[in-house]
C-alpha cells in the first residue's frame, strides 16, 4: 500500500527544486532541504526493494531510472556533437553517468543538475553492500558520512565530486534505511534539535558566496538536513489521495531532468528579447512559462517513466481511461410467414 505522506514529501521536494532553480531564493534551502529529502526517500525505497528482491533490486532501480535519462541524452548529446563537442570515450558516460560526462554550449549549463543522477547511481550500486552493515551497527554507519564530511571541512580537503557528495548526502540516504526499518518511529526530537542547532550555528558563522544558501555550506547543509529528515520521516500523518500527488510522483524524474534546460532556455530568451528576468515581474513570468513548458514535456515524454516502471503508458497519470459501453446486438425478431 502506497504511503501518501511520502508521496507528498516527494512532490513537495520536486516543486521546491524547480522553484529554487527558477528563483535562486536561498531561504528555500533552509525551509525545505529538498535534495536531502529526496535522497532519504530514495534510500527508504531502496531498502524496501533490497528486502523484496535482493541484489536484483539494483537492476530494477536502474531500469526505472535510466530510460528517462536516455531520452534527454538523445536530445542533448547529438546537439553538443553538432556544435563542436569532441568525441571520446567519456561521451559514453551519458548512458550511465557515474562520473561527470563532458558537456559544452547550452548544455553545459542545462545539464548542471545531473549531479543528482550521478550520486543516485552510486548510492544504488553501494546499497546492497551498505544495508547489511547498517543493520549490524546502525548508529556507527549513519555517523560515518557526517564524520567524513566534518574531516573534509575542518582539514580543508577538496576531494573529487563523488566522494564529497557521498559524504554530504550519504547520511540522508542512510536515514532512509532507518526509516524503512522503523528506527525513526522513536522520535528522538532532542537529537533533531541538537543537529538543527549545530547546523544553524555553522551556517551563520560560515556563510557562503550566496549568503546562507545551504548549497554553498556543506557541513551546515548536512546537519540541518539531518534534523529536517528526522522530523519529516519521524511522523506519519494521514494524507488523502490527490491527483496532483499522483502526477508529480509518477513524473518526478522527467520534471527533474528537464526543468533546468527549460529554465536556462527561458532565461536566455529573456536576455535576447530584453524581458525582465529578476524582481517579482521577471520571476513570475519565467515561473509561469517554465511550468507551461514542463507540462508540455511531461505530456510528450513522461510516459517513458510508465514503461520503465512496467505500467501502462498514459499522458496523465491517475486518469482512468473511459470505457465506452458496447450496446448488445439487437435480438432477432422472428416473424410468422
Amino acid at each position: 500500500m502506497r504511503n501518501r505522506y511520502l508521496d507528498l514529501l516527494r512532490a513537495a521536494a520536486t516543486v521546491r527544486v524547480v522553484v529554487y532553480h527558477s528563483t535562486g531564493w536561498a531561504a528555500l534551502t533552509v525551509v525545505f532541504p529538498a535534495m536531502s529529502v529526496m535522497f532519504a526517500l530514495a534510500g527508504s525505497l531502496m531498502a524496501a526493494s533490497l528486502d523484496k528482491y535482493g541484489p536484483w533490486a539494483v537492476e530494477k532501480r536502474l531500469h526505472r531510472l535510466l530510460p528517462s535519462v536516455w531520452v534527454l541524452v538523445a536530445v542533448a548529446v547529438p546537439s553538443m556533437l553538432a556544435i563542436g563537442l569532441v568525441w571520446d570515450w567519456r561521451v559514453l558516460l551519458w548512458a550511465f553517468p557515474i562520473q561527470d560526462p563532458p558537456a559544452t554550449g547550452f548544455w553545459l549549463e542545462g545539464l548542471a543538475a545531473m549531479w543528482y543522477l550521478r550520486d543516485f547511481l552510486w548510492f544504488v550500486l553501494l546499497s546492497p553492500l551498505v544495508l547489511p552493515l547498517f543493520r549490524r551497527a546502525p548508529l556507527l554507519v549513519v555517523a560515518t558520512p557526517y564524520v567524513a564530511l566534518a574531516v573534509i571541512t575542518f582539514a580543508g580537503l577538496h576531494p573529487a565530486p563523488v566522494p564529497h557528495d557521498l559524504a554530504l548526502y550519504g547520511g540522508a540516504w542512510l536515514l532512509g534505511f532507518a526509516h524503512h526499518d522503523g528506527l525513526l518511529k522513536r522520535r528522538r526530537w532532542w537529537l533533531a534539535g541538537v543537529l538543527a542547532v549545530l547546523g544553524a550555528a555553522w551556517t551563520f558563522t560560515h556563510p557562503g558566496p550566496r549568503g546562507f544558501d545551504l548549497n554553498d555550506i556543506p557541513l551546515g547543509n548536512a546537519l540541518w538536513s539531518a534534523a529536517f529528515v528526522l522530523v519529516a520521516l519521524g511522523i506519519s500523518p494521514t494524507v488523502r489521495p490527490r491527483r496532483i500527488l499522483t502526477v508529480l510522483n509518477a513524473r518526478a524524474l522527467t520534471i527533474y531532468l528537464w526543468h533546468v534546460p527549460l529554465i536556462v532556455a527561458v532565461a536566455r530568451f529573456a536576455e535576447w528579447a530584453g524581458l525582465p528576468i529578476f524582481g517579482w515581474v521577471g520571476i513570475s513570468w519565467r515561473l509561469a512559462v517554465v511550468a507551461a513548458l514542463l507540462s508540455v514535456v511531461v505530456l510528450a515524454v513522461g510516459w517513458v517513466e510508465d514503461v520503465a516502471a512496467g505500467r501502462r503508458p498514459s499522458l496523465v497519470p491517475g486518469v482512468a481511461r473511459r470505457r465506452v459501453p458496447v450496446s448488445p446486438a439487437p435480438a432477432m425478431v422472428r416473424t410468422k410467414v
